[in-house]
């Protein structure tokens, strides 16, 4: 008999291996905040596009170097003198409720983001007129005039299909149990705890998908967050402090993913809605002794650790569209106090200075405050909770306000929305007639020589009234156990799970 116990017991334990092989394994990502709705046409914040990017995929994406790829869609090609946007879907591709994705889905998806009423969607979509299917697997969007960054436009949120049968069932409760086509779908969600979503089995291209569930925790303190990733509570987190980078460098279990942003840091300046009509928003010179006032690089070097890159533009000094017959000022305070005086203005000049709560948005403010005082300004900071400091932003109720934008890679992306007269997040309030022109001709031109003028024109402008401070462009900053093979870092700061695997 003896033969037989050990026969039985080999098997057994190659039973046991065989399990073991087939374990879940679940990827557990700590996120700086909770993000608002899960629904690609109403959301609007930054940690929310993170978690689309697992179950929700776009027509087309970006890759390291700023190039527009295909994901959702195989194709694109202009016609009609640049008012129409031809574009060829994937074949073969499922919503997660199992429903088709084809032309009529994707037809769907964009009238959807058009129409829904509060879509943050409609103004980046703004020049599409209508949407044509002109096969079970071509759509053509017909534009009311030339739109350039319309591609870019389609890399993001806009660009995000949604199962028609869901979205139609669920109505305006689609967010609570989103269906899109991506290589994830929902599970649950628990507000200010998780979110969960599991291995689509499905999806187009699930021969690169390896692990089985996602599991997204909002962890505001970045030094929890990374306490949990030492400990092995988190597999990933997002947005490490720069001044804990040493400290992740030094752990031989860890490791980091970093990539310069396409947004920037910089700091808003009440022109057109300020209530007290303080000497910040009657005089662009004052704007200028202020800007003079800092000093950018030490900003850099003394908070961040040197890790950041400054700049003086709505886009990086690395980006094609940098402006470098402009380059970042260095700091004057002489010249600031000079241009006081030519404007007429007795120091200090006190400034409402609203700053979200955050140490990497209070600790150079503080740093701005010291460098402003020896100009003469008096910056009086108030600091709120984001959503409040957005409101308040809207409403005016500030004189200068420490602003982040995660970033677009076209430039339209980065630039119009704040600084056209009309745009729904100019919170400077800034009017001016010449720069609205180069906004609307930037979005008409495709060759980038021809843009490229246009916006020099646009930076020109905006160097000399100030509207905002753009102050540095922050380093995405990713760390990961070295448990997790794969991961690359985007310019975007989104974590992209295809490919990743845990040993």
């Amino acid at each position: 008999m003896k033969p037989f116990r050990l026969a039985a017991t080999a098997a057994a334990l190659l039973l046991s291996l065989g399990a073991a092989s087939q374990a879940q394994t679940t990827l557990r990502i700590g996120l700086a905040e909770d993000p608002d709705i899960l629904d690609p046409t109403m959301a609007r914040t930054y940690v929310g596009r993170i978690v689309f990017s697992a179950f929700c995929d776009k027509l087309f994406d970006i890759d390291e170097k700023l190039n527009i790829v295909p994901q959702l869609a195989l194709s694109s090609e202009t016609d009609d003198d640049g008012k129409a946007l031809v574009i060829k879907l994937r074949p073969g591709v499922k919503f997660h409720d199992g429903e088709p994705f084809d032309a009529e889905a994707a037809k769907f998806s964009i009238e959807r983001h058009l129409t829904l009423s509060g879509s943050f969607r409609k103004p980046e979509l703004a020049s599409v007129e209508r949407v044509e299917v002109v096969d079970p697997l071509t759509i053509r969007l017909v534009l009311k005039s030339p739109f350039s960054p319309l591609l870019a436009q389609l890399t993001d949120r806009a660009g995000m299909m949604v199962s028609p049968k869901a979205a139609k069932e669920a109505g305006d409760k689609f967010g609570l149990r989103p269906v899109c086509a991506g290589p994830y779908k929902f599970v649950e969600r628990v507000q200010q705890d998780r979110i969960v979503f599991e291995k689509f089995a499905d999806y187009w291209n699930k021969d690169n998908v390896f692990i089985d569930r996602i599991v997204f925790q909002p962890i505001v303190d970045a030094t929890v967050r990374l306490a949990n990733l030492k400990s092995g509570g988190l597999d990933l987190i997002e947005r490490v402090l720069a001044t804990d980078l040493k400290d992740v460098r030094a752990d031989s279990r860890l490791k980091v993913a970093t990539a310069i942003e396409l947004g920037y840091q910089g700091v808003t300046l009440n022109i057109g809605k300020d209530k007290a009509k303080g000497p910040l928003s009657q005089s662009a010179k004052v704007r200028q002794a202020l800007d003079l006032a800092i000093d950018r690089e030490a900003i850099n070097q003394v908070v961040f650790n040197g890790e950041f890159q400054t700049g003086n533009q709505w886009i990086n000094p690395d980006h094609p569209y940098y402006q470098k017959a402009f380059p970042v000022r260095a700091r004057n305070v002489e010249k600031a106090k000079a241009l006081l005086k030519e404007a007429g203005v007795t120091p200090p000049v006190s400034v409402d200075f609203l700053v979200s709560k955050g140490a990497e948005t209070e600790t150079p403010a503080q740093v701005i405050q010291s460098m402003a005082s020896e100009a003469g300004f008096d910056m009086k900071i108030r600091v709120t909770e984001f959503a409040t400091g957005l409101k308040q932003a809207e409403a005016g109720d500030f004189q200068a306000y420490m602003l982040a934008w995660s970033g677009r890679v076209d430039p339209d992306g980065n630039s119009f929305i704040f600084l056209h007269s009309n745009a729904p997040q100019n919170y400077s309030a800034w009017n001016n007639a010449e720069a609205d022109k180069a906004l609307q001709e930037a979005r008409l031109v495709t060759d980038p020589t021809k843009r490229k003028a246009i916006y020099e024109t646009l930076t020109k402008l905006v160097q000399e009234e100030e509207p905002i401070l753009y102050l540095y462009h922050r380093r995405i900053i990713i760390a990961h156990t070295t448990k997790l093979e794969g991961y690359r870092q985007m310019p975007d700061g989104l974590v992209r799970v295809i490919g990743l695997k845990l040993k």
